[in-house]
């Protein structure tokens, strides 16, 4: 089992490998990060370590690497957080040193304070500088003025370096995200809408209810997704001279996008939880007659069509049959929403109750998806 599990990992990194020499992606995007933190740390060696034969070289390399982040911001920002610390431990090491003069009561001196300033969260995964540069500073004896004066210009310097490599070779920016979660926020809506027309048409089952919530838990993630992937992105953009210095740089979609996905989700979920809630042995409401449950089930599969035509064509010219095929599904949606409605004042109180609860999101959705004009599709 051990090996077949090994066997496997290797397969996988193999193929991370093959993708990131063949396509642009996740893959290559990691590879040429990493290339450029050892590059980083290569140069502040060059500079610090055999050009200038520092006697605390080590530090502009170790520092280099760590700040080749995923956006220049975070760069610059881990930085600042790293000369932070290491100055205040460099600082907190040589005033225990001098009050103790021994180096145990130095560290049980300056660890405390200087965990503690590591744990503000401020410093964020970067605390760790302040007591580790109180153990070295200690350890090894380094805290005399001149000493103090080289961790500090050597870490600077690697600082700049590192910073430096990020944000003007291949200044990294987080746009794929954006566009992979809206692909996937595009195909999974339609997806779950086809799959309750079917169990709907079939006449469904507390079961059937219980997949549609479950499908209706991912896209909630994908959203939370989205939104995650849109906070990297706006991050990636500052300091980041990408802009300028980048043919064809292009901007995210619009965030109209994510509201759109946001309020059909909203939509989708209203109808699922009714239907969930007519479904089982103990129903909370009354679950609506064959008929109506038959043209609920055209109103979501023609809702669907239009999500599938947005998500394939927008961003291309379309021609007025490619555009009649849209029309067509929406007035499909719109005759099984009027047929959902005809009659309803007829039936039991409490059908009432659950269709007009279905037809008011399903005309939401309606609405929805008439203002959009095909605005939410991201062609994946």
């Amino acid at each position: 089992m051990r090996m077949r599990r090994l066997g496997w990992e290797l397969a996988a990194t193999a193929g991370s490998l093959r993708r990131a020499f063949t396509s642009a992606g996740r893959e290559r995007d990691a590879c040429v990060q990493a290339l450029k933190a050892a590059g980083a740390a290569v140069a502040a060696w060059a500079v610090v370590g055999a050009w200038w034969d520092a006697p605390m070289a080590l530090m502009a390399p170790w520092t280099a690497v760590a700040l080749v982040q995923g956006t220049v911001y975070r760069s610059v920002r881990t930085g600042v957080q790293q000369l932070a610390l290491i100055a205040a431990g460099t600082f907190l090491a040589a005033g225990a040193a001098m009050i103790t003069g021994n180096v145990m009561a130095a560290m049980a001196l300056a660890l405390p304070p200087a965990a503690l300033l590591g744990i503000h969260n401020r410093f964020g995964d970067q605390g760790v500088y302040a007591p580790t540069t109180v153990i070295f500073a200690l350890a090894y004896g380094t805290l005399s003025g001149e000493d103090m004066a080289h961790r500090l210009a050597e870490t600077a310097v690697g600082a700049v370096i590192g910073i430096s490599v990020n944000a003007l070779l291949l200044p990294p920016v987080h746009l794929r995200g954006v566009e992979e979660a809206l692909s996937a926020m595009a195909r999974e809506h339609p997806s779950l809408l086809r799959m309750m027309a079917d169990d709907l048409a079939a006449g469904y089952a507390e079961e059937d209810a219980a997949r549609w919530r479950g499908r209706v838990a991912q896209i909630s993630a994908s959203l939370e997704g989205l939104r995650n992937a849109r906070i990297w992105n706006r991050e990636s953009y500052r300091f980041n001279p990408g802009q300028r210095m980048r043919r064809g740089f292009r901007d995210a979609p619009s965030i109209d996008h994510d509201a759109y996905w946001e309020r059909f989700l909203d939509r989708t979920s209203a109808i699922v939880d009714n239907l969930a809630a007519a479904a089982g042995e103990e129903r909370g409401l009354a679950q609506p007659p064959p008929a109506r449950l038959m043209l609920l089930a055209r109103l979501l599969g023609a809702v669907a069509d239009v999500c599938e035509w947005d998500r394939t064509r927008w961003g291309l010219h379309s021609d007025e049959a490619d555009l009649a095929r849209r029309d067509a599904a929406e007035d499909r949606a719109e005759q099984a929403l009027a047929r959902l409605k005809s009659g309803l004042a007829d039936e039991e109180p409490e059908t009432v109750v659950t269709v007009g609860a279905l037809i008011a999101s399903g005309q939401q959705l309606l609405r929805l998806l008439g203002g959009a004009s095909g605005t939410p599709g991201v062609r994946s």
